[in-house]
């Protein structure tokens, strides 16, 4: 280990009480936590310890103000049963990227990683064994400093908390396209992986649902033509053989994807045509109705790959092909999932074996 994490673990274990056949996501969690605070202008007091709830003033900044990112990543088994991460130098650039967007100070990425494989390690017990399940990885940072005022603050505390969880969306979603309220603009917060805009987009997702969809399907904060991406995930549409996804860098809006990002390089490595492009919801619907919209499926770290089966938009209902006649969403799900079980070669270096060390009982 290259820094030095105290770690004191619980007296009692919750997992006895663990039924992995039923698990909802985000209700359950594991024994341990990561800890570090940011205090003086760098990272201290690194540890893991027994999870449990934090004493907080009620001028925190975090509360008030809004600083407060986070990640999402999983830990599954490997079919030999040993814990693997999926890619979690990418999780630990992204989360920085959303701290410099935020004026947050960076967490050292190593420094993460081995954070995470210590803690993983050590509650790898809660990795559930099912194909398809997972431990969720929650690893989040807020601003601490007890102060009523608009400026960064200057203390900050970091997290990793784990939960084992079963699929996000066990079936296929249905969207609403939002045509009244958006996610991001230009220039905005969109790309980061920020609390205050899951906050945001509550509302709107709450409509939807009462109007029975599941989730929103986000459009242009300017015309409400161009589409952004799903409130939970990536979107992916496959028009007349071509896959083609909106691309955060040319949006400004859209969060960047590591799932997404993973499904790009398979596809491509797998021969598909892929564009990257801005796509409007006008030329969805006209694909829909010449009979070329093929697929629509979702992507993200909890979601891993979610099919589409009905999106609306203003008056207009488009129902999607069932899941039966769908090839590159299953394709991607299986990939992904073939991967995080070792049943599959890792040729791009994306999955590694969780490391304890020799010093750390499992």
């Amino acid at each position: 280990m290259k820094y030095q994490i105290r770690v004191n673990r619980t007296a009692h274990s919750n997992l006895p009480q663990i039924d992995f056949d039923n698990l909802s996501f985000g209700r359950y969690f594991s024994d341990h936590m990561f800890v570090a605070e940011y205090r003086e202008g760098k990272w201290q007091d690194l540890r893991i310890e027994p999870l449990s709830e934090f004493a907080t003033h009620p001028a925190t900044m975090a509360l008030h103000y809004g600083q407060a990112v986070f990640e999402g990543m999983k830990a599954s088994k490997s079919h030999d049963g040993r814990p693997m991460l999926f890619r979690p130098q990418m999780h630990a650039k992204r989360l920085n990227f959303s701290a410099r967007r935020l004026a947050m100070p960076a967490f050292p990425e190593d420094l993460f990683v081995e954070a995470i494989h210590l803690l993983v390690g050590i509650d790898a017990g809660w990795i559930p064994p099912k194909k398809g399940s997972a431990l969720y990885i929650r690893p989040f940072m807020y601003a601490t400093d007890p102060f009523v005022g608009v400026r960064p603050s200057q203390t900050y505390r970091f997290v990793i908390f784990t939960c084992p969880v079963g699929p996000y969306y066990p079936k296929p979603v249905s969207l609403l396209a939002e045509t009244h309220y958006i996610r991001a603009a230009r220039g905005g917060t969109g790309e980061a992986k920020a609390a205050g805009n899951y906050a945001a987009a509550m509302l709107p997702a709450q409509l939807a649902n009462e109007k029975g969809y599941d989730q929103v399907l986000w459009l242009d904060a300017q015309e409400f033509k161009y589409i952004q991406e799903v409130g939970t995930m990536n979107i992916f549409f496959v028009i007349d053989g071509k896959v083609i996804t909106p691309n955060p860098e040319e949006e400004g809006t859209i969060l960047r994807g590591i799932t997404r990002d993973s499904i790009l390089h398979i596809l491509r490595d797998e021969g598909y045509t892929v564009e990257e492009r801005r796509i409007s919801i006008d030329e969805v619907v006209a694909a829909h109705e010449q009979g070329k919209l093929e697929e629509v499926f979702g992507t993200g770290t909890a979601a891993v790959v979610a099919q589409v089966y009905k999106i609306a938009y203003e008056d207009k209902e488009m129902v999607l092909p069932p899941i039966s006649e769908c090839r590159v969403g299953p394709f991607a799900k299986s990939y992904i999932d073939d991967l995080r079980a070792g049943l599959r070669a890792d040729k791009f270096g994306w999955v590694e074996p969780v490391q304890l060390p020799q010093s750390v009982d499992a």
